[in-house]
């Protein structure tokens, strides 16, 4: 799936999350206060699935309808920042960029603040983007139908992206709305969920049957080769006009064309997203050459990893991989790559959690380490530890160390009770390091002072702090060594 080019189509907008705490009511009004800790933006809706196909290793082409003003240029700015191409993007002077702003505390969404236009897109901007979507689809391997409601995927807009796809022999996955799905006609597969397919229906879609029922319709009556209905812990719902492909018996029961996906048993955190990512899935493996059902099998495996994140998260081709490699020892399973730990420290915060960082050599682990990692998780909800590399260490302590490879040091830690993740860092210093994941604490010895903790000046200028953990004298890894020698 990695290099594929998929053209997004659809309502891009920006997700903004207001992070806090309610701790006493308004002197003004019966209402509470809200004290803001933290205040960030993401891609949202169709930019969001291109956020999404980024991270499984897919070229994106955005195509959508902002307005003229400063959300435009950050959700431009921040998509070309993870490499989207937004050539796509059509300015509608009529109408704002669309941001949904969530406001949240003790990991519980308190309200929802909505500014938008939800019309369908003026005529000039509508020509200008059924240009812009028809260059996409020549360059690609695969399209999404993106739709949010807001007004982008108009009949016209929709035709004239499924014609090109057809046109070039590429499958059109769709992720539709509330809203009528005539203009979805002749796609290779749509995507609805349990109320969206019940809206199709006018009826629940809860049981099997009923969900065999509609999805015939919906395939029958819009010319659509399949239909998946996402029915939550229920799991997925494969209807294909054919149905002459299989999926592994253990995931599927196959009864006619009907296939049907179990839900994983997965501790769901937050749904928000998972139909982007799902979406996303399936259409990089039809774009890959797969058939309908090890499409919805993959897409499957990825929706029950992103539940258990915060608000709209991606997925990675290895967290996939690791569901169908199946459980992990769990030391291994800490060992993170950079962007894998900065993921982890962001869904810790979003929590409510305190992240704790300290780093090192690690090279022979003696009960002076064990105790001090042991006194820096103490400090926080979770402990994440740097260490440097082979080369870094040569770097750092010359010839003949370190004694025990990088990634020996890496899994004894990620074998402490104590330990939640470990990364190795090439650097001189963790700085870099620090940077990316953005702890509440960082630890270090009582040898060094606050002033000489590398990164520790930036801890605090977001509000963290620098904490120093006495040491067992006498104990260290450089003795040990002497002794061995000696």
């Amino acid at each position: 799936m990695v290099g594929r080019r998929v053209a997004v189509v659809g309502d891009a907008m920006l997700d903004e999350y207001l992070m806090g705490k309610v701790g006493r009511i308004s002197p003004e009004a019966p209402v509470p206060v809200f004290d803001v800790t933290e205040d960030y933006r993401l891609l949202g809706a169709a930019a969001n699935v291109g956020k999404c196909l980024i991270a499984l290793g897919a070229k994106v082409s955005l195509c959508g309808v902002v307005g003229r003003d400063a959300h435009a240029e950050e959700l431009r700015n921040e998509s070309n920042n993870l490499g989207i191409d937004t050539a796509g993007l059509v300015v509608d002077e009529t109408r704002p960029t669309t941001l949904k702003t969530r406001v949240v505390a003790r990991q519980q969404q308190m309200i929802r603040i909505d500014r938008e236009s939800a019309g369908p897109i003026g005529e000039d901007a509508e020509r200008e983007l059924i240009v812009r979507v028809e260059d996409a689809v020549a360059e690609a391997d695969a399209v999404i139908l993106s739709d949010y409601s807001k007004g982008a995927l108009t009949p016209r807009v929709c035709e004239a992206a499924i014609a090109a796809a057809r046109e070039k022999g590429i499958p059109v996955v769709v992720d539709p709305k509330e809203l009528s799905w005539d203009r979805f006609r002749g796609a290779t597969l749509i995507k609805p969920n349990r109320p969206e397919a019940g809206w199709f229906a006018g009826k629940d879609v809860a049981g099997d049957n009923a969900a065999v029922e509609v999805g015939q319709a919906i395939t029958d009556g819009l010319d659509i080769a399949h239909a998946l209905i996402t029915r939550g812990d229920k799991g997925m719902t494969l209807i294909s006009s054919s149905g002459d492909a299989a999926t592994p018996a253990s995931e599927s029961a196959k009864s006619g064309i009907a296939q049907h996906f179990r839900a994983l048993p997965r501790e769901v955190f937050d749904a928000t997203g998972c139909g982007d990512v799902v979406a996303t899935v399936l259409a990089l493996a039809l774009a890959a050459g797969a058939d309908a059902p090890t499409a919805a099998y993959l897409a499957n495996l990825a929706g029950a990893v992103e539940v258990t994140k915060f608000g709209a998260a991606v997925v990675t081709d290895s967290e996939i991989l690791d569901i169908i490699a199946g459980p992990r020892a769990a030391h291994e399973a800490k060992v993170l790559t950079r962007d894998q730990a900065a993921e982890l420290a962001a869904d810790l915060r979003r929590r409510g959690k305190s992240v704790v960082f300290t780093n090192g050599c690690f090279d022979i682990l003696h009960i002076g380490h064990v105790t001090y990692l042991d006194a820096s998780r103490q400090r926080g909800d979770a402990l994440i530890v740097g260490i440097n590399t082979d080369a870094s260490v040569r770097r750092l302590k010359g010839a003949g160390r370190p004694v025990q490879p990088e990634h020996d040091r890496a899994r004894i830690l990620a074998g402490l009770n104590c330990t939640d993740a470990i990364v190795l860092f090439d650097e001189d210093t963790p700085l870099e390091l620090i940077q990316a994941l953005r702890p509440d604490v960082i630890t270090k010895g009582s040898d060094y002072a606050k002033n000489e903790v590398v990164g520790g000046d930036l801890v605090e200028s977001w509000g963290g702090r620098v904490e120093l953990i006495d040491l067992i004298e006498g104990k260290s890894t450089t003795k040990l060594i002497e002794k061995a020698g000696g």
